[in-house]
């Protein structure tokens, strides 16, 4: 899991940094403004955007608004600024900082993103047009040399491409290429 800190004060970020990374967290970065940290976010894969209220060139709404979705944001601000928070889903610790509320929210976030990208891999993979053929003519062939029902046929495909490490599209190919022959 990914991990950025912003703050605008460079010695806050790296207190954090500091704070996280000796209770197991990994660092990707320590930021000063809103600009860097969505670089950061942009080039991860997701992951917790760990953050102040105010920067030079943004306020946490806007960054919020261009961070990516596979990311979450905990804003660490007075308590007034997280109980008039405009944004619902965003988790927010008030200041003074208590370590163990960090950790704490820290762990809790990790689990909700550890869930979302499983989640994220075991949807269907959406095929074109001409993959989609491509499985319908592999098992039309399956189906008439070997006297086999769509299903079986399905299982079949879905079998070898199991047993072979491949994909279902890519297992069609060679079935269809192996049997025209």
């Amino acid at each position: 899991m990914n991990v950025i800190v912003a703050f605008p004060k460079l010695e806050n970020a790296r207190s954090i940094k500091n704070i996280l990374i000796r209770s197991g967290f990994p660092v990707d970065a320590a930021v000063t403004t809103g600009a860097q940290a969505l670089q950061y976010a942009n080039s991860l894969e997701g992951g917790i955007l760990v953050c102040g209220p105010r920067f030079v060139d943004m306020m946490y709404t806007e960054l919020h608004e261009y961070l990516p979705s596979t990311f979450q944001m905990l804003l660490m601000a007075s308590p007034a600024i997280c109980q008039e928070r405009e944004i619902p889903d965003m988790m927010c610790l008030a200041m003074p900082l208590k370590v163990h509320e960090l950790i704490t929210t820290m762990e809790t976030m990790s689990c909700t993103i550890a869930r979302m990208q499983k989640k994220r891999k075991q949807k269907p993979a959406v095929r074109s047009p001409e993959e989609e053929k491509l499985l319908r003519d592999a098992k039309a062939l399956l189906m008439a040399r070997n006297n086999m029902t769509e299903e079986e046929a399905h299982r079949y495909i879905q079998k070898r491409s199991m047993d072979n490490g491949t994909g279902l599209v890519e297992t069609a190919q060679m079935l269809l290429s192996l049997l025209h022959k």
